[in-house]
């Protein structure tokens, strides 16, 4: 699964779409695995995705389908939807009325751990943050801010350039050469760095990135959203060093084709408090250079991060807007060491909640009573997915346990409200961030620690929703080794035929084991949905 999913939530294009019927087989050669899923992200708020819902599932089930997994970003948000309660709700009550009548189950997903953003819109400093120790600070004018190591800045001369940039940073038709150039610069560890850059493409068909790697690999993730043709722009990556005393930055393309790119006036710089997280978990100090600590309120003004999670509305977090400083009456030129605990994006946006703060597990209970009000469903899909940055802040230090650990008592926590809210019920869950073939080890993006363990937060009566084609063997071993029941999650936007028969025959190796298998499109495409099926009846 990917950043592009979570965009997907805003809404649905048409979906009632012409397609071949499915040939109704007779009973000796139906499937044996009797759940057949398309997933449908949406939002039912608008009521033209009302419609194009009903359009998909009344297709879906003339096609054979049995079964929905439903991804709207306002479930985690029915407590308070902006005055749209009513439309909302009555395009509930119409979507069960006709998943009724074609006899098609609906299953909610809940409990975004992972891809956090709607859950973050209630509290934005319930993300996952990253520490910074004792960053110089300096007084001036009743504000302090940030005092930069002069030592974090690019030098003028590049260390490396590949031969496809020219001396002047423009790069054309690159044909799939890399085109970067790099430098290592020294850094303090745990500390807040901002770099900027300002770019110019013309038809270019390739990603311009700013990477910046440490010993332990990437440090920065965010996307900078250059389109293929623009005017010189400025585009900003913001990196915490961690435990890294020195890093090298690159600039450039590394999947280039065809076009023209160019960049100049490439800045590094210390910065100070950009998206700062409030909590008691994330604990956050003042004190002067001779150690004694400052009072928030009574010698600095309470300090919090305007920007934190709100721009352009809640849920949403920028990679660089102005920090604030930190107002107070102390004179000009005191010395200050500040410690803070800051948010950061991933790709397009996605920010993690931090698992091991109270109040979450609170707002996920919360989701689930109201979630299970609205639908009644038979069962719940938990979220659980892609959790790129998680252990760092106190909250979860200071419990001594390995990423693993932490994301297992999670699951458990979660599992457990789920059979509180519908005893009885169905509980799935995507398998990525449970499956040691996939992304549950060590070194896995800016987790600290090693993933491995997780899985035995899952009850063997967990359903294990499985999406990684390429190790689709393994994990099937896996979990059905441990006694899960797998829905296959297939085809991903690419060669419907290809997919859906490589997961059947993966599949055949170990009977009992795949539940079912569902069309998983990331990006809203619907026009292989009977093929796809028809190709898994076939290849049992």
């Amino acid at each position: 699964m990917n950043a592009l999913a979570a965009a997907l939530l805003l809404g649905l294009p048409s979906f009632a779409q012409s397609g071949v019927e499915l040939r109704r087989a007779s009973p000796q050669e139906r499937l044996e695995i009797p759940e057949r899923w398309v997933y449908a992200p949406t939002n039912l708020q608008v009521n033209r995705n009302a419609d194009d819902l009903e359009a998909l599932l009344r297709r879906a089930a003339k096609a054979g389908y049995t079964g929905a997994l439903l991804a709207d970003s306002k479930l985690a948000k029915l407590g308070d939807l902006g005055g749209m309660e009513k439309v909302y709700f009555e395009n509930v009550e119409r979507i069960k009325r006709v998943a009724a009548e074609l006899k098609l189950k609906v299953i909610p997903a809940v409990f975004h751990i992972g891809y956090s953003n709607n859950m973050l819109w209630h509290d934005p400093n319930l993300a996952e943050a990253l520490p910074v120790e004792d960053a110089p600070f300096v007084v001036q004018g009743g504000l302090a801010r940030i005092e930069p190591d002069p030592a974090a800045t690019l030098k003028a001369k590049w260390g490396f350039k590949d031969d496809t940039v020219s001396d002047d940073w423009v790069v054309t038709d690159p044909k799939g050469r890399n085109a970067r150039i790099s430098q290592r610069v020294k850094v303090k560890p745990f500390r807040q760095y901002h770099v900027s850059v300002k770019v110019m493409t013309r038809e270019f068909r390739g990603d311009f990135e700013i990477k910046v790697l440490g010993k332990k690999g990437a440090l920065q993730y965010a996307s900078l959203g250059v389109e293929p043709t623009q005017d010189w722009k400025e585009h900003h990556a913001v990196f915490n060093s961690l435990e890294d005393g020195e890093v090298g930055v690159y600039l450039g393309c590394w999947n280039g084709k065809t076009g023209t790119l160019a960049w100049k006036e490439a800045k590094l710089e210390e910065v100070g408090l950009l998206n700062l997280v409030r909590r008691e978990g994330a604990p956050f100090s003042v004190k002067t250079g001779d150690g004694r600590v400052l009072v928030e309120g009574r010698d600095f003004e309470a300090v919090s991060d305007p920007g934190l999670g709100r721009i352009p509305y809640k849920g949403v977090y920028t990679v660089w807007h102005e920090p604030p400083a930190i107002r107070t009456a102390l004179p000009d030129g005191t010395k200050l060491l500040v410690s803070y605990h800051h948010a950061v994006t991933v790709h397009d946006g996605q920010v993690s909640a931090c698992p091991s703060e109270p109040k979450l597990l609170d707002l996920l209970r919360d989701e689930a009573k109201r979630v299970h009000a609205a639908w009644g469903a038979k069962g719940y899909f938990m979220s659980h997915d892609e959790i790129r940055v998680m252990n760092w802040d106190a909250a979860c230090r200071r419990r001594n346990l390995d990423a693993g650990k932490i994301l297992a008592e999670n699951a458990r926590a979660c599992v457990g409200i789920l059979k509180e809210v519908n005893p009885g019920g169905e509980i799935y869950v995507w398998n990525d961030m449970f499956d040691p073939h996939h992304n549950a080890h060590k070194d896995y993006y800016l987790v600290r620690g090693d993933l491995s363990g997780s899985w035995e937060g899952l009850d063997k009566d967990v359903i294990i929703a499985a999406w990684y084609f390429e190790k689709r063997k393994e994990t099937l071993e896996f979990f059905g080794g441990r006694g899960h029941r797998i829905l296959m999650a297939g085809y991903y936007d690419g060669d419907p035929v290809e997919n859906a028969k490589g997961w059947v025959e993966a599949a055949k190796k170990h009977p009992g084991t795949a539940l079912g298998i569902m069309y998983t499109t990331w990006q809203s495409k619907y026009g292989d949905l009977e093929k796809f099926l028809e190709t898994a009846e076939t290849s049992r």
